[in-house]
């Protein structure tokens, strides 16, 4: 099949190559579009009580602050009369704004829990729920104004500027790894044709993918984080499979330079290297497809990204990188470098370290499992959070109003848990109900329509107790000790969950930390099953591919020896905070649902060399060679390849 595929495309080649520029075109301009229909959302379950919580909220209570408006008194105190002057007219001003509800400030309520511990800031909360919208308002109300320094942050003005951080970044890493990668590849092939190749692959796979995301993001959620995965996978692939069909096209073709020899090479090439290819993209694809089990949209994005780009990379390994080659013939290696005396994929060294592993197995073998077994330790310490304003830069303002909000204020004043229920509740029951919350460890204190309590006593009432009920609604602001990522706060979640309503009413739990309670059990209910599939499948493949049953289980437990390492020193660097000043990162809990991601990558790449290594081996075995002369040749073939892929991907990554 795929030496008549070969054959077919070598026929047709220039008529591959039109097509597929007009395929080019047209992809991109419907790619173009992709980036104005993502979202920067999606780490919560739409069918959580969280998110059922939100949607009472939002429809009866204005929703949940999503915009923090940090005053700072320019000289004294905020309640200062000329600073207190000040924040009124914003008050007032940002109170008119059609777009925005639920408007709380310091200087209407008096609550404690919005003015700092110091006396130095006081906040403004409000509802907007609209990126473009936090973007304007920064823009018309941020900076110094009379007696006060205005810096917004919050929820919504964090995802806007993760929108532009991701843009920006996206330009300057592309800047950066491009010319490096092209500069890389021309060592690795040898010659600036051939090294021009792999782009010209990713450039088809990438904008292929940007296209398709756009057509989704009609249809359904998408988030903004699947273009980084798209860039970096769609090159890094591109470039494997052009090194792996490259290489095979140099060999086969030799010294040969007619029309015969160049089509005996394409066919030849399609028919090892092709298949190759195919088996390859079956087992990273299969990894990334199971993400569409998750209900968070944040990974089932991945989910389409990844496959699409994938399989767009692989059909442009299979298909026009033969036509080009069928164009290019022997001119595949013009520009070689002066000093490149051959091209061949063959390399001593590999062959050499092969045969001193094969002689020495235990010796070479146990230290590495060793490393890799260290490396994986700190994985057992790992904690879970959800992406808030820390993952930007410390200079952006959503991450210093964060770190003013975690530093300065009692309690956590923009990210309390909310509670909501559905019915109507009488007033000795709910004053009962808040009392014994503000009883529990990790609270603060408890805002409700009954008043503020405190240690299970009420401490007082103030005017913003009033917006706390609706007809048939109550709301209950839960504020903590804790921060709402920790594992405190999340056990104080479960107990809250678990204390008998007031009068049988109905109490959903609202907020970041309820949020991350949900997403962690979505994807904990998933996980067994996704593991299984992943697990099946590539265990199938390797067995179609190989016709072997020790060496798809041989390749599952090495390969997640190595995924567990990795794992351990994300954890080690992000959540424990090793490298942290290097490399310019505030270390919190790492993401749950990266961890699930970078599980599916990981594991589909570490299959995808897996594949590159034993199809060369097999093919030598299967034409008779004895297992030492298959595995130290068939290494000595594919061990420059692989390096060389991997050095490359690391650093598109």
């Amino acid at each position: 099949m795929f030496g008549r595929l070969g054959g077919f495309v070598f026929r047709h080649a220039r008529a591959v190559l039109v097509l597929t520029l007009l395929a080019l075109v047209g992809g991109g301009i419907l790619g173009a579009s992709a980036f104005g229909k993502l979202s920067t959302g999606g780490f919560e379950d739409p069918a959580a009580e969280s998110s059922q919580a939100r949607e009472l909220l939002d429809a009866n209570f204005g929703g949940q602050a999503d915009l923090t408006f940090l005053v700072e008194a320019t000289t004294g105190d905020v309640d200062d009369p000329e600073v207190a002057a000040a924040a009124g007219e914003l008050t007032e001003s940002l109170s008119s704004e059609p777009e925005l509800s639920n408007v709380v400030s310091y200087w209407t309520t008096k609550a404690p829990t919005l003015r700092s511990t110091d006396g130095r800031y006081g906040l403004v909360l409000a509802h907007g729920g609209d990126e473009e919208l936090a973007t304007e308002l920064k823009e018309r109300y941020g900076g110094a104004r009379s007696d006060i320094t205005v810096t917004i942050g919050g929820a919504s003005t964090a995802s806007a500027e993760i929108g532009e951080e991701v843009g920006r970044s996206l330009a300057i890493a592309e800047g950066i790894a491009v010319p490096l990668i092209l500069i890389l590849l021309v060592f690795a092939f040898r010659s600036l044709v051939a090294a021009l190749l792999p782009l010209a692959i990713g450039g088809i796979a990438i904008l292929g993918t940007f296209a398709e995301l756009s057509i989704l993001g009609d249809v359904t959620d998408v988030s903004i984080y699947a273009i980084n995965l798209t860039t970096a996978l769609g090159l890094g692939l591109a470039i494997d499979y052009a090194l792996l069909i490259v290489s095979r096209f140099r060999e086969e073709l030799g010294e040969g330079a007619d029309r015969a020899d160049i089509e005996r090479a394409v066919v030849r090439t399609v028919e090892t290297a092709g298949r190759t290819v195919v088996f390859s993209a079956a087992t990273v694809a299969a990894a990334l497809a199971v993400l569409v089990l998750f209900p968070l949209y944040f990974l089932r994005s991945f989910a389409y990204a990844g496959v699409g780009v994938v399989v767009i990379a692989a059909l442009g390994a299979l298909l026009v990188l033969p036509a080009l080659l069928t164009v290019l013939g022997r001119r595949v290696n013009a520009g070689r470098l002066p000093w490149a005396k051959s091209t061949s994929p063959a390399s001593p060294f590999w062959g050499r370290l092969a045969g001193l592993v094969m002689r020495r197995p235990a010796a070479m073998a146990l230290p590495v499992i060793a490393v890799l077994l260290l490396a994986a330790v700190p994985l057992l310490r790992v904690d879970f959070g959800t992406p808030d304003d820390r993952v930007l830069p410390a200079s952006v303002d959503s991450h210093q109003v964060g770190d003013v909000m975690r530093n300065e204020f009692d309690a956590h004043s923009s990210t309390p848990i909310e509670l909501i229920t559905e019915d109507d509740i009488a007033p000795a029951e709910l004053t009962a109900y808040a009392a014994a919350l503000s009883d529990l460890d990790g609270v603060r204190r408890v805002q409700s329509s009954a008043g503020s309590f405190t240690d299970g006593s009420l401490v007082g009432r103030s005017p913003a107790d009033e917006a706390m009920t609706v007809v048939g609604a109550q709301r209950l602001a839960v504020y903590l000790t804790d921060d709402p990522h920790s594992t405190q706060a999340q056990d104080l979640i479960r107990t809250i969950r678990a204390t008998p309503p007031p009068g049988g009413a109905t109490v959903l739990a609202s907020g970041i930390t309820a949020g991350l309670v949900d997403s962690k059990k979505a994807i904990s209910d998933q996980l067994p099953l996704a593991i299984v599939l992943i697990v099946l499948t590539t265990f199938i493949v390797l067995f179609l591919f190989t016709g072997s049953v020790v060496q798809p289980i041989r390749s599952l437990l090495l390969n997640t020896l190595s995924m567990s390492a990795t794992l351990g020193i994300l954890v080690l660097i992000f959540q424990e905070g090793h490298l942290a000043s290097l490399l310019n990162f505030t270390p919190t809990p790492l993401n749950t649902s990266m961890l699930i991601l970078l599980f599916c990558v990981t594991f589909g790449l570490s299959m995808d060399y897996e594949v590159f290594v034993i199809s060369r081996i097999t093919e030598l075995h299967e034409l008779g060679a004895d297992n030492y002369t298959a595995v130290t040749e068939g290494l000595a073939r594919t061990g420059r390849i692989v390096s060389t892929a991997a050095a490359l991907l690391a650093v598109t990554f």
